[in-house]
């Protein structure tokens, strides 16, 4: 059985010699209340609803950014401070609780601002609304490609790696700095969105 490397000792190379309390399985750790906004956005296309799916396009956005924003510059410094047991701690508590909200809130936001635009004609009529969107499109493009090919693959490797028997916990941690830092770059990001979006009311 997994274990939660929360309370061991580690050898020369910062693997787990002494583990501690079983790991819960995966899929009991899923955010999987996030597959609602999905579904929100699906049943808001098929009814042409623009109230709708402009409020699953806001909401997921807002959590997106201040989940990007929390990690990065609040979660990160903290795990700076922490020894680093007490790291592989919260990693082995927050890497699961991120592989499916991520993913599922870029989705929909993405998905959604497209159809909004299409539906306001912004995508096929020459103009400076044309330009924001095509920017902000732009960026949330890159943002997705950031996350789905680089900080889900991190994600999922660091998981595998604390199912391990004796995890690398040096090597858990490197990883797991390097998608704190680039959630935080996703979140400067997505603030530089915000400002091209508030040039719509300017």
């Amino acid at each position: 059985m997994a274990v939660a490397p929360v309370a061991g000792r580690g050898d020369n190379r910062g693997r787990m010699t002494e583990t501690a309390q079983p790991l819960q399985p995966l899929w009991r750790q899923l955010t999987w209340w996030t597959l609602v906004f999905p579904v929100v956005m699906i049943v808001a296309i098929a009814r042409h609803d623009f109230y709708w799916l402009n409020w699953i396009h806001v909401l997921s956005g807002a959590l997106w950014t201040g989940a990007d924003l929390f990690m990065g510059f609040i979660i990160g410094p903290v795990l700076r401070r922490l020894d680093i047991d007490s790291r592989i701690a919260v990693i082995s508590w927050l890497v699961p609780r991120t592989l499916l909200y991520y993913p599922i809130l870029a989705a929909t936001t993405g998905t959604a601002g497209w159809y909004l635009s299409d539906w306001l004609g912004f995508l096929s009529t020459p103009g400076p609304n044309h330009d924001l969107v095509v920017m902000a499109l732009v960026l949330i493009a890159a943002m997705t490609a950031l996350g789905l090919g680089i900080l889900l693959p991190n994600s999922l490797r660091v998981w595998f790696e604390l199912r391990r028997p004796a995890p690398d916990r040096e090597w858990i941690v490197r990883i797991n700095r390097y998608n704190i830092w680039l959630a935080g770059t996703q979140g400067v990001m997505q603030i530089a969105i915000i400002l091209v979006m508030a040039k719509f009311v300017s």
